[in-house]
């Protein structure tokens, strides 16, 4: 099945056919995709049934043009709402509607929706734009017709933090649970979870792979 290996002169390699280089792309689509929609909305989520768009999407910038310290600050309520202010636009302090957003912007403090709610207002653009940025670093360093992916140790770190995203937006659509392996032989080949739970498991071997290889 091929995998990740170390380069003696540094960075790690691979080589992937064409529909498997293929499969990667769709699914870090779809995922890009998706946390580059609003907030709480997106687009199609890796899953039976999606599709793949193209590897378009837009990184989330901080939005708006930063206000002065006069005007703009002096109604708002808190301390903590000036400087989102100052800072431009804060994020949005409830966790995403949709399942896959929200397992790939989870909240920060579980038992404290209040402090979970403050930590994602000041972090969850810059978390979506890191995933946007992993998301095209795959898709540029991963020829669309396949073969040999040569990448630096610090590239093969974003590739593992991509891979990571479609595994677990893919694991929420798949409702992943520990007998999922066993679920998975008892299904028909027809069925389309059957060919999703393959692509599952050769992504995990994939992470495996390249950890193995980094480190």
């Amino acid at each position: 099945m091929g995998g990740f290996r170390a380069r003696r002169r540094g960075g790690v390699t691979a080589r992937f056919a064409a529909s498997q280089a293929s499969i990667i792309r769709a699914l870090v689509s779809q995922v890009e995709e998706l946390v580059a929609g609003p907030a709480g909305e997106g687009g199609t989520a890796p899953g039976p049934g999606g599709s793949a768009p193209g590897p378009g999407g837009s990184a989330l910038g901080p939005g708006g043009g930063a206000p002065g310290l006069g005007g703009a600050a002096a109604g708002l309520g808190s301390p903590l709402d000036d400087v989102a202010a100052l800072l431009g636009n804060p994020g949005p302090d409830a966790p995403p509607d949709d399942p896959v957003l929200a397992r790939l912007l989870p909240d920060a403090y579980r038992d404290d929706t209040e402090a979970a709610g403050e930590f994602r207002r000041f972090t969850e653009q810059e978390l979506r734009s890191g995933k946007l940025a992993a998301a095209q670093t795959v898709l540029d360093t991963l020829p669309e017709n396949g073969g040999r992916v040569e990448l630096t140790e610090q590239d093969a770190q974003v590739w593992l933090r991509a891979l990571n995203d479609v595994r677990l937006a893919l694991g929420v659509r798949l409702e992943i649970t520990e007998d999922t392996a066993q679920r998975s032989q008892d299904l028909d080949p027809a069925d389309p979870r059957s060919a999703y739970l393959w692509v599952y498991d050769w992504l995990t071997y994939l992470q495996e792979t390249l950890v193995r290889a980094l480190w």
